[in-house]
């Protein structure tokens, strides 16, 4: 069950949300440009969680340039359609500067969580994958019922986010705790996941504070509806 779009409408141009998505497509492209992505960058610039706690001032930094670091087209290409997808209302909701804030700390949650599951590994940790767990945390709590599109085998169906984010979710909970163990090392930073989602879950209802939420889609059938006009005034 693969998300494709949503069908929750935005008042707010979502430019912080643009931002995070060319800035994860720019430094993509230097990687490019210095090699195959996940070499010599992603091990200078990405969490190494027994680097990090033998230096943790020195190498702080890597908590934040991680998150704009990937190892390969599916992996940045999945990242940014879930970004796509589900950020914009989430800056809809919080405003610009929260939407920020709320970003950077699921961000630096998610870097913890694998840090401390994992604090002898040596395997840089890189992704927008922990900030947009978090988001997607965010937006479970905000728009449960809101409709999303998904390619569900040969289908295009519509399910409520309750069910294609806790399902995201649990599959990666499932990953997680089957990756544990002495025998295992590298791989998906599964419990960056994990530790994003939590956050984003904890951090968006004290982040929106009294702010008025936007009117939100509720889900109503499997089937997707026909297309709608744009809005009015779409660069408000």
């Amino acid at each position: 069950m693969f998300p494709i779009g949503d069908q929750n409408p935005t008042t707010l141009r979502p430019w912080v949300n643009y931002a995070l998505l060319a800035a994860n497509l720019l430094m993509f492209a230097w990687e490019y440009m210095a090699g195959v992505p996940g070499s010599l960058l992603t091990g200078s610039y990405g969490v190494v969680p027994a680097r990090f706690l033998s230096d943790v001032g020195g190498e702080l930094f890597t908590v934040f340039t991680s998150m704009f670091m990937h190892g390969g087209l599916a992996h940045i290409g999945g990242n940014l359609l879930f970004l796509y997808i589900f950020g914009d209302n989430l800056e809809d909701s919080l405003g610009h500067a929260r939407y920020l804030l709320f970003y950077l700390l699921s961000g630096i949650v998610a870097a913890a969580a694998q840090i401390a599951i994992d604090p002898g590994s040596h395997a840089p940790i890189v992704g927008a994958s922990g900030a947009i767990a978090g988001v997607l945390g965010g937006y479970l709590i905000l728009f449960p019922r809101a409709p999303i599109t998904v390619f569900f085998g040969f289908l295009f169906l519509v399910f409520p986010a309750w069910i294609v984010v806790g399902q995201w979710f649990l599959w990666n909970l499932f990953l997680g705790l089957g990756s544990l163990g002495p025998d295992k090392s590298g791989g998906v930073a599964f419990f960056s996941h994990i530790g994003g989602f939590v956050a984003g879950l904890l951090l968006v209802r004290p982040l929106i504070g009294q702010r008025k939420r936007p009117t939100a889609e509720s889900w109503s059938g499997w089937k997707p509806p026909p297309k709608r006009p744009p809005p009015s005034d779409p660069w408000r």
